[in-house]
């Protein structure tokens, strides 16, 4: 499928010139993303969804801008501001801080819906959690020690593995700090840790050749929208090195990936587009506390691992919320 046909089926026809043509009495929500349009496309149906659960249906009352700056964080300043100059109803920033703080700097006046990895606090996009003020709220995906316990789920995987890889793009706003809990989580464990840095498509191919270099026997793919644009390249490479490999999300898992540990990517976009569709009714961003994570998920991909040649401990067998044959 030629790339237009992908951003048509996920953006709709009115994806790019919709505000144009929109009724005036239409609202329109700008959706930003870090990411890209062909891997969002199981996210974008539940942002969808989550409309449909509080009574807009895209094309009948409501419109979405989709804005993709594909991996690219320096297009999205460009992007936040194209949105606001359009006079959209909400903006919802999703695929990480950077977006989120984008739209943010964009504007103080549009109301803002942000899907985010962290500390909403800490990045400084709200003033609390449960009193968010002014025109950010959102909801994160990320708590706790998640890191840490990707470490120890690739361990019971590859128990012999001498070094782990952690690959992450240094432009990430939380990088160093992601950084710092995975190398702390590999002393604590006694686990070799090598970090790899990506931060356009020709790293990739470098970074998992340095891995082959240094025997890393498992690796723990950073959240990062440059990442996530690149999700079939990443499996890709992980299956040809034979390398095991987890990631944050059950989407990679289901595209081919190994194992994945994380909050539902899906739940939490539904949950993003409840809360634009009440600010369209009416209901202002801070008095809508920042959704917080309360499920884990674990999910296996059986096939994948059948072909590194892999046996899945009985008992993380047992842990997981879905295993896919």
């Amino acid at each position: 499928m030629r790339r237009r046909e992908v951003i048509g089926l996920i953006g709709g026809a009115s994806a790019w010139p919709l505000i144009g043509n929109a009724q005036p009495s239409t609202p329109v929500i700008g959706f930003l993303s870090s990411r890209s349009p062909g891997e969002s496309a199981s996210v974008v149906a539940a942002f969808r969804e989550g409309l449909k659960e509080v009574g807009y249906v895209e094309g009948r009352n409501v419109h979405i801008a989709f804005r993709w700056a594909e991996g690219a964080y320096a297009r999205l300043a460009t992007l936040a501001a194209d949105l606001v100059e359009q006079r959209v109803a909400v903006i919802v920033p999703v695929g990480g801080e950077v977006t989120a703080l984008a739209a943010k700097s964009a504007t103080s006046t549009i109301p803002i819906v942000f899907v985010i990895g962290s500390d909403a606090v800490e990045m400084g996009l709200v003033a609390s959690l449960s009193r968010p003020g002014g025109n950010v709220t959102g909801a994160t995906l990320m708590g706790g020690a998640v890191g840490t316990k990707r470490l120890e789920l690739l361990r019971e995987l590859a128990p012999r593995a001498a070094i782990i890889g952690f690959l992450l793009n240094p432009d990430h706003p939380r990088a160093s700090t992601d950084t710092a809990e995975v190398e702390d989580a590999g002393r604590a464990l006694a686990q070799k840790v090598s970090v790899v840095t990506v931060r356009a498509d020709s790293d990739l191919e470098i970074a998992f050749a340095r891995l082959k270099e240094e025997r890393a026997g498992g690796l723990i793919v950073n959240r990062d929208g440059f990442l996530n644009s690149r999700r079939e390249q990443i499996i890709a490479l992980a299956s040809r090195h034979e390398l095991p490999a987890i990631y944050e999300s059950r989407e990679h898992v289901a595209s081919g990936g190994l194992i994945s540990y994380g909050t539902s990517y899906s739940d939490t976009y539904r949950q993003a587009a409840i809360y634009a569709g009440r600010i369209l009714k009416g209901a202002t961003p801070a008095e809508l506390p920042v959704l917080q994570p309360t499920k884990f998920e674990l999910v296996i991909n059986l096939s994948t691992a059948k072909a590194l040649g892999l046996t899945i401990p009985p008992t993380l067998l047992a842990r997981a919320d879905e295993v896919i044959e």
